[in-house]
């Protein structure tokens, strides 16, 4: 008995060495740069140089006064949730009318699913000429009916919600794909019991469906709203942020400030703000989330 329980101990020691060149990338590519970021975003390095000073916590009072970290945080919320919202909404319809039965429903989640593969970079690139004033494909129906050029990134309230828009059409594949699989998981008696009670679909849909996939809700909502907050690539690809600095999110004033500024200090200063920003966030939201769900038995 002692002999196996020995085997068994230096087995589980020796299965915990695989662990230790994961933990070594951990430390090398994630703990020590953000140890080096914090120790960073207290000084006035400009990225470059040999040499840079400690200003304490001067960076971090300057985010409570820069106006452009305010618009950015201000587009970073709208980012988030707006895509969020709308990925949620629309993946869940499409998730009800693909989990019916018909032919071709399969093409049908693959056509859907295929834009989360595009890398986001590439598909703001496609974008970009759709939403192009000089010929882009969106203006030249316009003007096929009659109408004028729009010079639709020129605007930056405009350009924020077309920007929030594309993100959430872009990965609402993911959002249907984690729907069918909570709705696959429903028992189908729940159904049948209600249809035998002269339950109507909605109210089955209010009663039974809804509640039962909160934990699909909690996942997909957690997943979209990451995603959502630190948006970088369609904005780098369609505005760089502009006009000025009106479409900035905090991710991409994080560059701008680094790479256009030559201010590393502050840049990291912002950039650990915004990491602290989809930490908490998405700690609450999970957790409201979480408690509101309902275990199937």
């Amino acid at each position: 008995m002692k002999k196996n329980s020995l085997q068994n101990r230096l087995r589980q020691s020796q299965m915990n060495l695989f662990y230790i060149p994961a933990l070594v990338l951990f430390s090398v590519f994630v703990i020590y740069p953000f140890i080096k970021g914090i120790f960073i975003s207290t000084t006035n390095w400009n990225g470059y140089s040999q040499n840079y000073k400690s200003v304490g916590i001067k960076n971090y009072l300057r985010l409570f006064t820069d106006k452009n970290v305010r618009t950015a945080l201000i587009n970073t919320l709208i980012y988030g949730f707006g895509s969020t919202l709308i990925q949620n909404a629309l993946g869940l319809a499409l998730a009800l009318f693909l989990n019916e039965k018909f032919r071709g429903r399969s093409v049908l989640r693959a056509i859907i699913y295929m834009p989360v593969m595009i890398a986001p970079l590439i598909m703001g690139y496609i974008m970009y000429f759709l939403f192009s004033y000089n010929r882009g494909a969106l203006n030249d129906i316009v003007m096929l009916f009659g109408g004028e050029a729009v010079d639709w990134m020129a605007n930056g309230p405009r350009a924020v919600m077309l920007m929030t828009l594309v993100n959430a059409l872009q990965f609402v594949g993911i959002s249907m794909v984690i729907y069918l699989a909570g709705l696959q998981n429903i028992p189908a008696m729940y159904y049948e019991a209600a249809a035998l009670d002269g339950v109507k679909p909605f109210a089955q849909f209010r009663y039974i469906t809804l509640p039962l996939l909160h934990p699909a809700v909690t996942s997909a909502v957690t997943v979209n709203l990451i995603g959502g907050l630190k948006l970088y690539d369609i904005i780098s690809a369609l505005t760089s942020g502009g006009p000025g600095y009106a479409s900035h999110s905090l991710s991409t004033l994080v560059h701008r400030t680094y790479f256009g500024a030559e201010n590393a200090g502050y840049a990291s200063a912002i950039g650990l703000f915004t990491f602290l920003l989809i930490m908490v966030i998405s700690s609450i939201v999970t957790r409201i989330l979480a408690a509101k769900e309902v275990e199937v038995s």
